[in-house]
């Protein structure tokens, strides 16, 4: 009877055990010295990326500021990642989009979808907050070092806090 107890036991546990990864969540800002319409007038366009972030080299992007454009940004590093943008709302100043085709040697991550946004910070300027979710690269049980969760997560922060000084000094001009 206890040998039938924990095989049901085992069989009860077996899926916990087999899940796939955990979406990781990534939250950076900044703030910068200038009202949100003059960071917005920098930074929300899709296709504007290279003019202030220092890891892209440039920007393709189909259709307009409008939801289902799509992008390839080009990094200075090598590499290319498809974007493609959900929700713009010029009003709020905010952007979301999501990848549309991982390339793990651009950026260790299967999956990613990022928001971007301006709002008037507590001491005046803007705080402009970029935050999302992703996939580490290999999403198996066992991924290699290079695919893992701090390889996705250190990237993923690394492009972020990038982006952000880069447009910080664009914004502010120094």
């Amino acid at each position: 009877m206890k040998k039938l107890l924990g095989l049901f036991a085992l069989l009860i546990c077996a899926p916990a055990l087999a899940h796939g990864p955990t979406p990781i969540k990534i939250d950076e800002s900044i703030v910068i010295a200038a009202e949100p319409k003059a960071v917005w007038a920098v930074a929300g366009k899709f296709d504007g990326l290279a003019n202030w972030h220092p890891d892209i080299q440039s920007v393709k992007a189909t259709a307009a500021d409008a939801a289902g454009a799509e992008r390839e940004i080009v990094f200075k590093k090598g590499g290319v990642l498809k974007e493609g943008l959900d929700e713009v709302d010029a009003g709020s100043f905010k952007l979301s989009w999501r990848m549309s085709d991982p390339n793990l040697d651009a950026m260790p991550v299967s999956s990613y979808t990022l928001t971007f946004t301006i709002e008037p910070a507590p001491a005046g300027g803007s705080l402009v907050k970029w935050y999302g979710r992703l996939y580490r690269g290999d999403t198996s049980n066992e991924p290699p070092e290079n695919l893992n969760d701090d390889a996705a997560r250190a990237a993923m922060t690394s492009f972020l806090l990038d982006g952000l000084q880069g447009l910080k000094k664009k914004v502010e001009g120094k």
